[in-house]
């Protein structure tokens, strides 16, 4: 199904090319905000029939633009609109909570021409989990409609007790406004002439106060204008390799459209169209990607997980004190309970995920302020590790589901059929995995750093030891020898999952490893078994669970492959990190719009071209962010604003001659850097650094 979906903030537009809400469409499409559909029909017409499509692109993410024109018609042998007569453009986009729709109709046919423009619309309030067919519930009921003057209001009562309502306004005088949903506007053009009707379309929920909405004008030029700044602000990346800028415009441009702000500062929600919300893990592995572009995203990210961190024991929502959520939802099913994603903390990972994220981030800016105001949120996440993430007191951090409606596989591999034993048999919780005792040594001893920094030596020292203690047992544990490489996990016997996974990959970057097993795990990595020629895949060729067309055993995810090239890179290993960065990009290539999915199938490049995975959100946060990590990785980049220090180890790709990195924010400076290749050789030349920290190249 081609969709086309347009977002800002927590509003997104779901239609079909011609711009098109279908009712009961069984992809959804509607307007949407806090989980709930507020537009279920839309349908422009002509005299009464359906236009026809000439162009739609989904190029951009948050001004879309569709061209139709108007079918043959005729009655009783008189000709009421000659073929293709009308262009009619739908141009539309989202400010400040509203939608706006321009439609301009232009008469190219010789004469005057007079035709009736019809839109059609209705509205269900549904629920998100409804929509999608996952849930079922309480829900409450329409409560009619208002017709004002040039507008039309629907109505409805939520079982939580919540107002909602959509109303529909517009600018020109309409011939007439029926109450089941169809405004209908008479057109008269001259020759050449053209006319047009904009509708603003606004959701609204319980007794907020009125938007002030400005006209449809200022709204797109102001629009226009936060991206401009927002691509102003951000690093530039200039190089004479063509596919790589596309990637990372493409990926810049996609970030941009899926930041959020719920009161804590922008973060990126997963993806569109059905994640557009906080998700624990994506949100902070999205965050850190974008460090070397936009670090104050990271902060926005902390900040919000913080706010919501776990307080208390709440089983309904695998919820424990200390522990950073996977998801929140808004719609009418979370605010009543009816499923406990309010939010849900069903995730292993997110919480050391936070920790890494801020240790990162400190790294990168040398922000020790944020520390401070969230040292109890620090402690807080520490404890859960500790306590909580630690059921049985081992040192490993395991999970295991409690709530009925929650999620039984908890790291990112979250489908039920991701971890599995050698033999086909599914793992049995409670499950510890592999990167995610990497994210917590990395935790910790990041932590570590920055707690000296603070003079809180005796903090400082406890964490080393436990990450020293956790570092040796992990060793010992999760080696296979057999096969040199290390198991995805332990299950609820302790006894190792054996299958070849790519996640052993990310705890590179945690420099956890054994340094001669770093060397076998890499060699594993990007064997024939696991590289794909377009990827690491996430499960090893031959393996009893692999399945290239599956959704974790098999595919290649190339967000799991920048965490790989991020550990890659920071060991040095900058050509094994150049092969898995030409594979993806030339995979990009056959993919629509210069944009990485957010999967792929797990197909040998000899098949020819990567094979697409049925289903991806597009864009989707961190695939957006791993062009971003190829330029980290090729300036082989890690500032330390602990030791007022920069590491560049650089490297070119081979079709690169030139890249020219500008003004990333390091500390409270910028540096901008030009890596070339004369004479087979690269050269190194700093542009410029203002923030007073030494580069040293290595």
């Amino acid at each position: 199904m081609e969709y086309r979906v347009i977002k800002e903030n927590d509003l997104f537009l779901l239609t079909d090319e011609k711009g098109d809400i279908p009712e009961n469409h069984p992809y959804g499409l509607g307007l949407y905000t806090k989980d709930t559909r507020f537009l279920s029909k839309l349908h422009l017409r002509i005299n009464g029939q359906e236009p026809v499509l000439l162009s739609s692109d989904a190029g951009e993410n948050y001004v879309a633009t569709i061209l139709l024109t108007n079918p043959h018609m005729e009655k009783d042998g008189e000709i009421l609109l000659w073929r293709e007569s009308v262009e009619i453009e739908r141009k539309r986009f989202i400010y400040e909570g509203v939608l706006y729709e321009r439609i301009n109709l232009k008469n190219y046919y010789p004469k005057p021409i007079q035709f009736e423009l019809s839109v059609q619309v209705d509205v269900d309030f549904a629920d998100m989990f409804i929509v999608r067919g996952f849930q079922t519930g309480k829900i409450g009921k329409r409560t009619g409609q208002t017709v004002g003057s040039r507008s039309l209001t629907f109505h409805y009562e939520g079982s939580d007790q919540q107002k909602r309502a959509t109303m529909i306004t517009w600018d020109r005088k309409e011939k007439a406004v029926e109450e089941h949903g169809e405004i209908i506007f008479d057109f008269t053009l001259n020759h050449a002439e053209e006319q047009a009707v904009t509708l603003i379309i606004e959701p609204k929920i319980g007794e907020e106060n009125p938007r002030n909405i400005v006209s449809p004008t200022e709204a797109l030029s102001r629009l226009k204008s936060s991206y401009r700044q927002w691509e102003n602000d951000i690093t530039k990346v200039i190089t004479d390799y063509e596919p790589l800028v596309r990637l990372v415009s493409r990926g810049i441009g996609d970030l941009r459209v899926l930041l959020t702000d719920l009161g804590y500062g922008p973060f990126p929600v997963a993806g569109l169209p059905w994640f557009g919300v906080p998700f624990g893990r994506d949100s902070l592995i999205a965050a850190l990607q974008m460090l070397p572009f936009q670090p104050e995203i990271a902060k926005g990210t902390l900040l919000t997980m913080a706010k919501y961190q776990g307080t208390k024991l709440d089983p309904w929502r695998d919820e424990q004190p200390g522990k950073v959520m996977h998801e929140i939802r808004f719609g009418e099913l979370a605010t009543t309970n009816q499923i406990p994603f309010t939010p849900y903390y069903g995730t292993i990972d997110a919480t050391p995920l936070f920790l890494v994220l801020l240790t990162e981030y400190v790294k990168w800016t040398g922000d020790f302020e944020l520390v401070r105001q969230l040292k109890n949120n620090i402690d807080d996440a520490l404890m859960w590790i500790d306590q909580y993430g630690d059921r049985d007191g081992d040192l490993f951090v395991e999970y295991h589901q409690e709530s009925a409606k929650g999620i039984a596989n908890q790291g990112w591999k979250d489908s039920g059929d991701s971890i599995v034993h050698r033999n086909g048999e599914y793992a049995e919780s409670p499950i510890a995995l592999v990167e995610v005792q990497g994210y917590v040594y990395q935790a910790k001893m990041g932590l570590a750093d920055i707690f000296e920094q603070l003079n809180e030596h005796d903090q400082a020292e406890k964490l080393r030891q436990q990450a020293e203690e956790l570092r040796v047992k992990f060793e010992k544990q999760f080696w296979m020898e057999d096969v040199q490489f290390y198991a995805i996990a332990l299950d609820g016997n302790k006894q190792q999952v054996g299958t070849i996974t790519s996640n052993p990959g990310h705890v590179l970057f945690a420099e956890m490893l054994d340094s001669e097993r770093v060397e076998k795990t890499i060699r594993t990595l990007l064997s024939p078994k696991m590289f794909s020629g377009y990827g690491i895949r996430t499960m090893g060729e031959g393996e009893a669970g692999y399945n290239p067309m599956s959704y974790h055993d098999g595919s290649v995810w190339p967000h799991d492959n920048s965490i790989i090239l991020l550990g890659l890179s920071k060991l040095g290993k900058q050509e094994e990190a150049n092969i898995v960065m030409e594979g993806l990009i030339e995979a990009a290539s056959h993919f629509e719009y210069d944009r990485l999915p957010e999967l792929f199938c797990g197909y040998s490049k000899q098949f020819g071209k990567p094979v697409k995975y049925p289903v991806a959100c597009s864009p989707q946060a961190w695939a957006a962010g791993t062009p971003l990590v190829f330029v980290q990785s090729l300036l082989g980049l890690f500032p330390n604003s602990l030791k007022k220090e920069i590491r560049l180890s650089p490297t070119l790709l081979e079709p690169m001659n030139v890249l020219k990195v500008e003004n990333i924010m390091i500390g409270n400076g910028r540096l901008s850097v030009t890596i070339t290749r004369q004479n087979g050789n690269i050269h190194v030349h700093i542009d410029q650094n203002t923030t007073g920290y030494e580069v040293k190249l290595v």
